[in-house]
């Protein structure tokens, strides 16, 4: 009897797959659509194949189809149109399409549909809300009919022409809800990755927060408004302990802006404290806003010498403390009530935290702290885009000291509403924070930390902090410079693990980094393990 041959579906992982798709794309893109110029290799390896995904469909160890995506600027699209964005609705996050191709033998509908609802899977849980697409002419009815829209003016050369068209958010919601083309297939998806989130943001969203951030905005002055943004506030004064919180639009960097801001009113100098990248931007904030001030560093990793800190501030008069929590570079943890009673010795007896990372991973406690940073997403698990300003004292505007946006006096003055502020992102964190049980996530991102540090430490990989002062939510891994950690990232990017290694301070230092702010199962981490062994092991150079 004959076997029936086995359609299989999954993400491009290996080298003899990678070398089906340069030999397919060459047939598609050459022989098919004399987009380039024929060789003698007969391959066509795209210019920007280091940075695509592929999906691919796959039939007798062959690859019959595939098709890829990419969301780093600039697109193909950029250098075939200028002001691209000028053609395009607002968008967050947004990717390119590209290279649809299956084999002559094998165009059937069962090949593309399982293509697409890898494609269509992979950008769900990548939030992107909005796709590009540089379309076949011969092709723009299949993607009319998945919802994609035209614009612009057709591109490419006489023998190969192509329509730019986008897909928005919404039209790519009606279409899978109309559509039998995204509907499970009895077919197998090989080795298909499910893509597990270990940023330290932006993190994994809850249906409901995504959902939020889709509806129609209202206005920053309706009661509708006023009454999220104030049990916004009373849920995150609940969590910090903090008697009055500020919220603004923009990042954690303009919340420690506006915390420098408001010590440039202070009579007398501070003292600064670091012992990692943020510590060293607290300085930087420091240095901006011209505060007077001296700094007590420790190196990277290692915990504060406390001793030292008290000497400091009793042979000096400070007026302010300032330092960071959990130091999110090195995974470290500064021991808060230790800064509090230190804080104490100053003349201002003001104590000011950079809590970014440390709000919703780990009790926290901002009561008797003086100002303090915080943010819409990592722990508390909504949309980036807004940041926190906490407070346990009254607090008036410094009109002729401080531009508008980072008087926080100005904020207190209006309710917190000075200025327009997203609803969208209002209601999404609002959201967030009423299905968060912080004691429940406080206890998982603990547990699942001391099995995790066992794990890495028993297959001899080196974490920069040690387990006496480290966040439960953070694990950053030192490489040997014999492995690059770029590498080690985009391998396991590949096989479906998010972990942070783009940043410039954890490429400098060769490290890579595990969040578990989003709250990962542990059977999700326990392939993370294997591969991280052999990537440790591999002694690979590459870059």
């Amino acid at each position: 009897m004959v076997r029936k041959s086995e359609i299989k579906f999954k993400v491009a992982t290996e080298d003899w797959e990678y070398d089906a798709i340069h030999k397919l794309n060459y047939q598609t893109f050459v022989d098919e659509l004399p987009q380039h110029k024929p060789n003698c290799k007969r391959k066509l390896v795209d210019k920007f194949n280091k940075e695509n995904t592929y999906f691919i469909s796959t039939k007798d160890n062959k690859v019959i189809g595939m098709i890829s995506i990419r969301d780093r600027r600039p697109f193909s699209l950029d250098k075939k149109l200028d002001c691209l964005d000028s053609y395009l609705p607002n968008f967050n996050s947004t990717c390119e399409i590209r290279l649809l191709s299956i084999d002559r033998s094998e165009r059937k509908k069962t090949i593309l549909q399982g293509l697409f609802l890898l494609l269509a899977e992979y950008c769900e849980i990548k939030n992107y809300d909005l796709a590009l697409i540089s379309a076949s002419l011969k092709n723009l009815k299949l993607y009319r009919n998945l919802g994609f829209k035209s614009f612009g003016p057709v591109v490419g050369s006489d023998e190969a022409r192509f329509q730019p068209m986008y897909l928005t958010l919404d039209a790519y919601i009606k279409f899978k809800k109309n559509s039998n083309m995204l509907k499970p297939m009895k077919i197998e998806i090989d080795n298909k990755k499910k893509i597990i989130n270990l940023l330290p943001g932006p993190v994994r969203l809850d249906r409901d927060v995504q959902l939020a951030f889709k509806k129609q905005p209202i206005s920053h002055r309706s009661e509708s408004f006023k009454k999220i943004l104030e049990d916004t506030k009373n849920i995150l004064s609940d969590i910090t302990k903090a008697a009055r919180v500020e919220i603004i639009t923009g990042s954690g960097s303009l919340a420690n802006d506006i915390i420098a801001a408001q010590l440039s009113t202070l009579d007398g100098k501070g003292l600064v404290l670091s012992n990692g990248e943020f510590g060293e931007r607290l300085i930087d904030h420091s240095e901006r806003f011209r505060l007077e001030f001296e700094t007590v560093k420790s190196d990277w990793g290692d915990r504060f010498d406390y001793g030292l800190i008290e000497s400091c501030l009793i042979k000096k008069q400070f007026e302010w403390l300032w330092a960071v929590h959990c130091e999110t570079s090195t995974g470290g943890l500064n021991n808060l009530d230790i800064l509090k009673e230190l804080s104490k010795l100053t003349k201002g007896k003001k104590l000011c935290i950079d809590a970014i990372s440390s709000i919703g991973t780990i009790p926290l406690d901002l009561n008797e702290v003086y100002l303090a940073s915080g943010v819409s997403g990592k722990g508390l698990l909504s949309y980036p885009g807004l940041c926190f300003v906490f407070y346990n004292h009254l607090i008036s505007p410094k009109s002729y000291k401080l531009p508008r946006y980072i008087d926080l006096g100005f904020f207190a003055e209006n309710d917190g509403i000075p200025f327009t502020l997203s609803s969208n992102l209002l209601e999404a964190l609002n959201i967030s924070l009423k299905k968060i049980d912080v004691n429940k996530s406080y206890s998982s991102i603990s547990e699942l930390s001391l099995w995790l540090r066992k794990e890495l430490n028993d297959i001899g990989l080196n974490l920069v902090s040690n387990q006496e002062n480290c966040s439960p939510a953070l694990q950053t891994i030192s490489l040997p410079y014999s492995i690059k950690s770029t590498f080690v990232g985009r391998k396991l990017e590949e096989n479906g693990f998010l972990l942070g290694y783009k940043s410039m301070y954890l490429v400098r230092n060769n490290w890579v980094q595990i969040s578990l702010m989003s709250n990962p199962e542990k059977e999700d981490l326990k392939p993370l393990i294997g591969q991280l062994k052999e990537l440790s092991q591999s002694r690979s150079v590459a870059l």
